[in-house]
C-alpha cells in the first residue's frame, strides 16, 4: 500500500508501527524516494482493515492525501518493523 501527502518527517512510520502493534498487525512500513510511505500489512482481516482506516488519517502532524491499497502475497512476517 502507498500513502501520499505530507507523510514523511511527521512521525508517520513510528506511529504506524505503534498502531500495528496495538492491533496485532504484522508487516513493515518505509519511506519511499518519491515522498510517499509504503506499507505491507498482515494479520486478522478486521485488524488490518482498522489499521487502514487509521492510515487514512495518520498521526496529528501528517496530511494524508491518498491511501492506495494493493494486494500481494508475501511470506509471513513475525512482527511489525520500520524499515529505512
Amino acid at each position: 500500500m502507498t500513502i501520499t501527502g505530507r507523510v514523511q518527517g511527521v512521525f508517520f512510520r513510528a506511529w504506524t508501527a505503534e498502531q500495528a502493534k496495538a492491533l496485532g498487525v504484522n508487516g513493515w512500513v518505509r519511506n519511499a524516494p518519491d515522498g510517499s510511505v509504503e506499507a505491507h500489512l498482515q494479520g486478522d482481516r478486521w485488524a488490518v482493515q482498522r489499521l487502514i482506516e487509521l492510515l487514512h488519517r495518520g498521526p496529528p502532524s501528517a496530511v494524508v492525501d491518498e491511501v492506495v491499497e494493493e494486494t500481494a502475497e508475501l511470506g509471513p512476517s513475525l512482527e511489525f518493523e520500520v524499515r529505512h
